[in-house]
């Protein structure tokens, strides 16, 4: 379980489950496996849905869960829990949002690929650590931190996304039933530390699935009930219920997602024809999130009070803007939203998400690398500068 919660292994299972997925899919056995993706299970005339939907609609609602969980901590006891904070991040994790939805435009305007403009805007929190935990030896806490919460704030505007621009017809009584579950929710998780602490586990288990119902029945992406459930439960229960998932969603949810959501099969066609879907997103990601969060994060540093930690050169805001334009895993959800009712596009801009996040991932595994090895020498030096030099003696003669 321990290897299921480093930084490291994670990103490397994430990687390996979207490879096997393309393969598949581009094998003989690739129809039949995309064809159990679209089997539907469930109780028949009551709830039913395919199997991609399951893992997309359910099984990610858990990782979000614990993306809002993770969220709660950083905003109430965290490195986002003042303005002053907040403010550097935040102004660069805007540039990593509007600079990759003006490239996105820049190739799909006026066409039927427009509608992908989110896609571009994540940032997978996973791989992000991963990168850091293989290349960034020896890099300053506080540009961790700074990473960290760059990572969380393009999550958070991720969510918004899946919350407003892909919901349709709302059924405000569900979603109101769903809004009194979340409540309920919230007082029993304070009772976790009660004598009763079985029933009421139980009690908790049965209300957040029964508000992931709601919230589906609602017509609100169901993965924003697990956002609702890990913002809404106290704190103490809700991080030990994330240590407990995290080995879960680290081996099985996340990967069972990358692998549904690689499962494309590659056109055969010339680059010319794809879509501007795909070429949007596989320029955005590594360019606009680059040149945003490096351009805005150079000005953040230059907003208040100079010196403020964490403090970042330019160097250090272009590793970061390479890691931030390693989308993955909200990408892919945004890019299976954005196009659920055209599948050709779906698979050209999942591609693109596919190739837009390695091309980012080996650019920020080069550049982390760098900054890691710079901030090694510095500490080096100024170790070596520390060194105290003892006293010399004159040689031929007597001393004072």
């Amino acid at each position: 379980m321990s290897l299921l919660r480093s930084a490291r292994f994670p990103a490397i299972v994430l990687l390996v489950a979207a490879v096997a997925a393309l393969l598949i899919a581009n094998s003989p056995l690739g129809p039949g496996v995309v064809g159990l993706k679209d089997t539907y299970i469930g109780i028949p005339g009551v709830f039913e849905m395919s199997v991609g939907h399951w893992i997309q609609d359910g099984l990610l609602a858990v990782f979000f869960f614990m993306v809002a969980v993770e969220l709660q901590f950083e905003l109430t006891n965290g490195e986002l829990n003042s303005a002053r904070k907040a403010l550097q991040p935040a102004i660069a994790a805007a540039g990593g949002v509007i600079l990759p939805i003006a490239v996105f435009l820049f190739f799909a305007a006026g066409s039927d690929s427009a509608r992908g403009w989110p896609i571009p805007t994540a940032t997978d929190i996973a791989f992000a650590l991963g990168v850091l935990a293989v290349f960034g030896k020896g890099l300053p806490s506080g540009i961790r931190i700074f990473l960290l919460a760059l990572a969380i704030l393009d999550d958070i505007v991720g969510i918004v996304f899946i919350a407003v621009l892909f919901t349709d017809g709302v059924n405000l009584a569900m979603l109101a039933l769903a809004a009194l579950a979340v409540i309920v929710f919230g007082v029993l998780s304070r009772q976790l530390d009660s004598r009763a602490r079985i029933p009421v586990t139980i009690a908790l288990v049965i209300v957040g699935i029964a508000t992931w119902v709601l919230a589906y029945e609602s017509g609100v992406h169901a993965t924003i009930a697990g956002v609702a459930l890990g913002l809404a439960m106290a704190q103490r229960p809700a991080l030990r219920t994330r240590h407990a998932l995290e080995p879960w969603v680290n081996g099985v949810v996340l990967p069972l997602f990358a692998f549904s959501a690689a499962l494309v099969i590659i056109p055969a066609v010339s680059p010319s024809q794809l879509a501007p879907a795909f070429w949007g997103v596989l320029i955005a990601l590594p360019v606009g999130k680059v040149i945003g969060i490096t351009l805005f994060g150079w000005i953040s540093l230059r907003i208040g009070n100079r010196g403020a930690a964490p403090h970042m050169s330019l160097a250090d805001l272009l590793a970061a803007g390479a890691l931030g334009g390693i989308g993955f895993t909200v990408s892919l959800l945004l890019s299976e939203l954005a196009f659920a009712a055209d599948p050709l596009l779906r698979d050209e801009a999942t591609l693109g998400v596919l190739g837009g996040s390695l091309i980012s991932l080996v650019v920020a595994g080069a550049l982390v690398a760098q900054r890691a090895r710079h901030y090694r020498r510095v500490a080096r030096t100024d170790a070596g500068d520390a060194q105290p030099v003892a006293p010399s003696t004159p040689t031929g003669g007597q001393l004072a």
